[in-house]
């Protein structure tokens, strides 16, 4: 979506990390902003920020609950009018071994990261239907694209997130209709949610990895790593090694599989 002034675009979980600075860059193309966040405080301090900068409006919601994306859904529509670029950011980790994961862990993390932004745009995807025109971006991870210990419940979530989203890519070309679909897959970006990692290959800085997801939706593009060779490494050592191979290249030359290692995560 090339240009972007006026366009209603709704961030799910826009008052903190980078979906706040996509807010932000979005209003500065002069886009009518939407923010859903689970978080009123956050809400109320993000558009205290912002509000000089342009139209922004914003929404307390957990959207993990399929009653509240529903009502929330059309509170939107009937308040703001139909979305025209739908950024589905909100996101969660628990960095454990799999076997120190409790049921909520499990659940609360696949709700959030995988079935929320289905639910979250099929909310929304009829409107764009209906007026040919739309684009989705997903905010997956690189940690959809290679196995990690201590990230088995994200990892799981991500690749998930994956799989659905370039499918609807699929599905929105083979019924012609003018809606994009852009699945983003970072590395590590330091916002506080991956506090304690270390990593032998630089860890994203937020403004920087915020732009790069606005501009990819300003180009239309279908699929993104962050850093690029991320993909390029990961699908072509899988391609070509053996599973000891991989472990060998991902683990002791990248140093992949320890990064969670001193893991804390963003203090509540």
């Amino acid at each position: 979506m090339k240009d972007l002034a006026k366009k209603i675009v709704l961030i799910t979980g826009g008052a903190s990390g980078i979906g706040k600075i996509m807010a932000r860059l979005m209003l500065e193309r002069q886009a009518r902003v939407v923010i859903w966040d689970i978080s009123q405080e956050a809400i109320d301090a993000t558009i205290a920020e912002f509000s000089s900068k342009g139209s922004i409006a914003g929404y307390q919601i957990d959207v993990s609950k399929v009653d509240q994306v529903s009502e929330t859904g059309k509170r939107v529509k009937q308040e703001i009018g139909v979305v025209d670029v739908l950024i589905n950011n909100a996101g969660i980790v628990v960095g454990k071994y799999f076997h120190e994961h409790s049921a909520d862990d499990i659940s609360q993390t696949m709700d959030i990261n995988a079935s929320a932004p289905m639910q979250v745009t099929r909310e929304f995807l009829g409107g764009m239907i209906t007026k040919n025109a739309g684009h989705i971006c997903n905010i997956a991870s690189s940690g959809g694209l290679i196995s990690n210990p201590k990230m088995s419940i994200y990892a799981a979530s991500k690749w998930a997130m994956i799989g659905w989203s370039d499918s609807l890519r699929l599905e929105m070309k083979q019924l012609e209709r003018n809606i994009t679909i852009t699945t983003i897959m970072p590395y590590y970006i330091n916002t506080g949610m991956f506090d304690g990692v270390k990593s032998r290959l630089p860890i994203l800085k937020p403004e920087a990895a915020a732009l790069t997801i606005v501009q990819a939706i300003e180009k239309n593009t279908r699929m993104l790593t962050m850093p690029g060779y991320i993909y390029r490494l990961t699908r072509l050592g899988q391609g070509l090694l053996s599973i000891n191979a991989f472990d060998w290249f991902a683990g002791s030359v990248l140093g992949i599989y320890k990064t969670m290692e001193n893991f804390v995560g963003r203090k509540k």
